[in-house]
């Protein structure tokens, strides 16, 4: 008998504890009804006392029972819910398309260009062409040279309207120099576009058209995109107005990829093709976070790569266009190492970890000079903030105000420094490696620094000087008989070793009105006199 009711009361306790986790409050209830001051306990309750404890016991240590929900929620959502999610993301797709499409304009573009050749033979402008079997003949010419014959080119991008009363955000290639704009509204108008100002150095560009009331895009944070994030670009593709397409980003800060000098791309897989130029690039609350720029391609179509000017960076280029027509940029005045500083450079140097900026030379009389900075320090910090690479050390002093006292981080002999640098002002035109300046552009010259390979192949000794790469149809340098492949040995009577030398003589000398250069040719050197544009 004692077997039997030990049996029972077990059961009644098996019972007891599962109606206590599935019937919840309806059990409560019940015993609330049932089990007042008075009530009788039955023989069960009598004999099992610590029935009424055990559920609380139970709170502190889930049972298997109570896994069971979670595990369900776990569960992939059904197809009628994926599909809710789907119609959810394509309602915002196209919620931001209409707010984006009255505010992107269609921007159509003329401009004159001059074709020259030699002898019945083109002849193409590329400096960087110089070896072919035709070397001598480029630079020297074979045959009479003919009239240039001048025609209309026409071409096309995208913009968007930032302000009511007219200014539109664009792409300095689309119409950096044309002669005429004609931007194309959504609703139909088409109205003169007027040039506020371009940046060859950052493809950022800025025209005006005279209306009130415009819609306008909204300008966003791209500091705070993330890779991954939906992006939507718009714009005019091969002149098909109205054209959205949808991606992620695929990556930030892209550099040296040889479309602008000051290069911090946003790269997305959003179909970006011939005609997007200059359009938005917008995330998913239809802010604009890039100005659409380049694609990659072996076909001249999209092939999922494109690139974006951060909008944070034409922000500031915009503001300065739209102010005076032009960008300054901060100038430290330094030459950094080509080679970046890797782990193995680094070690070399006695640095903990890659990162920041080898000076492998200093501008002579530069900001930098003047503060104490030297060759063969590495910067790792500006105002605090790490330094990457070569690149973005570009980017960061070219943002900083002329003017403004800047606190640059070194690392020299072992430990860390910090120095500071009053900022320059860049020279206008004047790049710190090579190229040409904007007063030796205005003569109608572009030169190249000599390389001992070129000097070979000219039959010139390796010495110093400039390489003329280019002479502009119709220049004062060209009524002057300089021609492409003629060596530059002086400016003003001062000796030029390269093109950043030949730049700073070259600016400095216009301001007089007046530049004298030395040139060398096949049969022996002469002077040159050469009067600036007024």
């Amino acid at each position: 008998m004692k077997k039997k009711s030990y049996l029972i009361a077990l059961g009644l306790i098996v019972v007891a504890l599962i109606c206590s986790r599935t019937c919840g409050r309806g059990r409560e209830k019940s015993e609330g009804k049932s089990g007042g001051k008075g009530a009788k306990k039955s023989p069960a309750a009598a004999a099992a006392p610590s029935l009424e404890k055990e559920p609380a016991s139970l709170e502190k240590g889930p049972s298997s029972l109570e896994k069971e929900p979670s595990s369900l929620e776990d569960e992939a959502p059904s197809l009628e819910e994926e599909v809710k999610i789907l119609k959810k993301t394509s309602r915002a797709f196209s919620a931001v398309a209409k707010k984006a499409i009255p505010a992107v304009v269609f921007i159509q573009v003329e401009k004159t260009i001059a074709a020259r050749g030699y002898g019945g033979r083109r002849h193409y402008n590329d400096p960087f062409e110089y070896f072919g079997e035709d070397f001598f003949e480029r630079f020297f010419g074979r045959g009479r040279a003919r009239p240039p014959m001048r025609y209309k080119q026409r071409g096309q991008g995208s913009g968007f309207i930032i302000s009511k009363d007219g200014y539109i955000l664009t792409n300095n290639h689309v119409v950096g120099d044309a002669d005429k704009i004609i931007v194309k509204m959504n609703d139909g108008r088409e109205l003169s576009g007027k040039l506020i100002g371009s940046d060859p150095k950052s493809e950022v560009a800025v025209i005006k058209v005279e209306a009130e009331d415009l819609p306008v895009l909204e300008l966003g944070d791209s500091a705070r995109l993330e890779i991954g994030e939906w992006v939507i670009a718009v714009g005019n593709p091969f002149g098909l107005a109205e054209t959205l397409t949808v991606g992620v980003v695929s990556a930030k800060g892209r550099s040296n990829l040889n479309i602008a000098e000051y290069e911090d791309f946003i790269q997305t897989d959003a179909a970006i093709n011939p005609g997007n130029s200059g359009g938005p690039l917008l995330d998913i609350d239809g802010r604009v976070v890039g100005i659409n720029t380049a694609i990659f391609s072996q076909s001249g179509g999209y092939m999922g790569i494109g690139f974006a000017i951060p909008i944070n960076m034409a922000k500031s280029i915009k503001n300065q266009l739209v102010a005076g027509g032009k960008v300054v940029r901060g100038f430290l005045g330094v030459k950094l190492n080509r080679q970046e500083v890797d782990a193995d450079m680094a070690k070399t140097f006695g640095l903990s970890e890659a990162g920041g900026v080898l000076i492998a030379e200093l501008v002579k009389g530069s900001p930098a000079e003047g503060a104490g900075i030297k060759a063969g320090d590495i910067i790792t910090k500006v105002n605090g903030e790490k330094v990457s690479d070569n690149s973005s050390f570009r980017n960061k002093v070219a943002m900083l105000e002329p003017g403004s006292t800047v606190g640059f981080t070194v690392f020299r002999d072992g430990r860390e420094e910090t120095i500071e640098v009053k900022i320059g002002t860049f020279p206008d035109g004047e790049a710190l490696i090579s190229g040409t300046s904007e007063a030796s552009v205005k003569l109608g010259i572009t030169v190249l620094d000599l390389t001992a390979e070129i000097a070979k192949r000219l039959g010139y000794e390796f010495q110093g000087g400039v390489i003329v790469s280019d002479v502009e149809d119709g220049s004062e340098a060209q009524r002057h008989g300089i021609q492409r492949g003629h060596l530059i040995l002086s400016v003003n009577r001062t000796p030029v070793r390269n093109a950043a030398e030949y730049n700073a003589a070259v600016a400095k000398a216009a301001k007089g009105g007046r530049v004298l250069m030395r040139v060398k040719g096949r049969y022996g050197s002469w002077f040159v006199l050469l009067r600036t544009k007024e």
